[in-house]
């Protein structure tokens, strides 16, 4: 019998009860979460506004409409997945909690540990550059931060904090996560609720 690993995600809610404007004003990084897990449909909210379709179109934008972002998940109550835009599912890659070896090549930060969950942001500049050549890296950093700021509003949006990560050994973890060749680490979000 075939066990199916994948949870589906929640519909994205297109209107919510804080103001853009107040999500931005109240946006700060937060390095310290209780120990409380966050809700599947918080969960399905922070990626849409990551990534999340409209239609024919994302909810950020991308040179030339390539999207060349994959966004991974590290749950630690329920292992690492990864968000399949199309389908809107998180595909289950390992069951392990794999944060202890995230953060042993995260100059051990704390937060990492605490946050019940971190957003992995990856990209494939192949997607971008084939068309624009080097400019395409340009191109690639515009749209991870467009994506990264989603989720930062986003959180506060949901009652959530985050803190943006970007010192780590890119090589080291990609290595632990087993991502594909293609993809290069970028970014990591923790998030969590405030303590």
């Amino acid at each position: 019998m075939e066990i199916n690993l994948n949870i589906i995600l929640d519909k994205p809610i297109y209107k919510g009860t804080k103001s853009l404007e107040e999500c931005i004003y109240n946006r700060k990084s937060i390095r310290l979460f209780r120990d409380t897990e966050i809700e599947l449909n918080k969960i399905s909210q922070l990626l849409w506004s990551a990534q999340g379709r409209n239609c024919l179109k994302r909810t950020v934008p991308s040179a030339g409409a390539l999207y060349p972002l994959e966004i991974y998940i590290n749950d630690k109550n329920k292992g690492f997945f990864y968000y399949n835009i199309k389908n809107n599912i998180l595909e289950l890659k390992t069951d392990k909690d794999l944060i202890y070896d995230i953060v042993k090549y995260a100059y051990n930060q704390q937060y990492l540990i605490d946050a019940p969950i971190n957003i992995i942001l990856t990209a494939d500049y192949t997607r971008t550059c084939n068309i624009y050549g080097k400019r395409g890296i340009r191109y690639v950093h515009f749209e991870i931060g467009h994506c990264a700021q989603n989720i930062h509003l986003q959180a506060v949006a949901l009652g959530l904090g985050s803190v943006p990560i970007g010192a780590f050994n890119d090589i080291e973890i990609k290595r632990i996560l087993n991502l594909p060749k293609n993809l290069s680490i970028l970014y990591i979000i923790c998030l969590g609720y405030p303590k």
